[in-house]
């Protein structure tokens, strides 16, 4: 076998599909954790800054903040951890289906492993599509801002009064009712939206959105290559108990067939 045929087998075994789950996974994840890290700190700023200038007043959601920030932690290393297992198990799965006629067999815990994968991969995409809802909130919060401000600047709009336009972010339930100033009015919610930390996080809030959803996307990729692959290797299982029977069987009958010319022969 040349060189050519060599790489041409090599590339034959690679799972392609699963593959390009993982690409989507890792990146989905990336942008989800990286910029939802970044975005959440900015948060944080434009509410110290603007609506909230006692520090005990936003003490518990700083805390919160900050807990979701150690847990966007966890979650980037579980998902590295567990799309390279997906990816492995791809290139297991693949080798068992292209070597379905030789020697290679699989076994009871190799299809247990790919059913455990299929259930938990199940799960991580119905909560992961909580976490695209979850991710959905801030965008709305800020895109109600962001459109309020840019009312506030159209020419079109005939507004009276500027100062009497305001954002009061208590009502969403982020800050106590009796957090000061905790609303902006007028020409105060103006600077609040040209500042560059509500720019930078409403748009990363945006990117991380869209990071959740490219993950959900991965994980239904995921389900549907693991599922089938199940399947594969539960054919797989089944013709290759179909093989040694029939095995047996032909092997049973070379041996009558021997025995009974031996009997022939010792008659004559």
């Amino acid at each position: 076998m040349g060189c050519f045929e060599c790489c041409i087998k090599c590339l034959g075994g690679v799972p392609y599909a699963s593959l390009v789950a993982t690409i989507l996974c890792f990146s989905g994840v990336a942008l989800f954790c990286g910029c939802g890290h970044v975005a959440l700190t900015g948060t944080v700023t434009i509410l110290e800054n603007h609506f909230s200038k006692i520090t005990s007043d936003h003490a518990v959601l700083t805390d919160v903040i900050q807990l979701m920030q150690y847990i966007i932690y966890g979650i980037a290393s579980f998902f590295f951890l567990y799309g390279i297992i997906l990816l492995a198990e791809g290139f297991y799965t693949t080798s068992a289906v292209k070597e379905l006629h030789s020697e290679f067999k699989t076994t009871i815990c190799g299809r247990c492993i790919s059913g455990m994968f299929v259930f938990l991969t199940y799960i991580l995409g119905v909560a992961w599509l909580g976490v695209f809802g979850f991710s959905a909130v801030p965008v709305f919060l800020f895109y109600n801002m962001w459109s309020t401000c840019a009312a506030m600047r159209s020419p079109v709009a005939n507004i009276t009064s500027v100062d009497s336009i305001c954002v009061d972010v208590r009502q969403y339930g982020i800050i106590p009712w009796n957090a000061t100033p905790g609303k902006a009015c007028g020409s105060t919610l103006g600077d609040i939206c040209n500042t560059s930390e509500f720019y930078l996080s409403y748009h990363l809030y945006i990117v991380a959105c869209a990071g959740a959803g490219a993950t959900v996307i991965a994980l239904i990729h995921f389900l549907m290559i693991l599922s089938a692959n199940w399947a594969y290797l539960k054919d797989a299982s089944h013709m290759h108990a179909y093989q040694d029977i029939k095995t047996r069987e032909e092997q049973e009958l070379q041996d009558i067939q021997s025995r009974s010319k031996e009997c022939l022969n010792s008659y004559s």
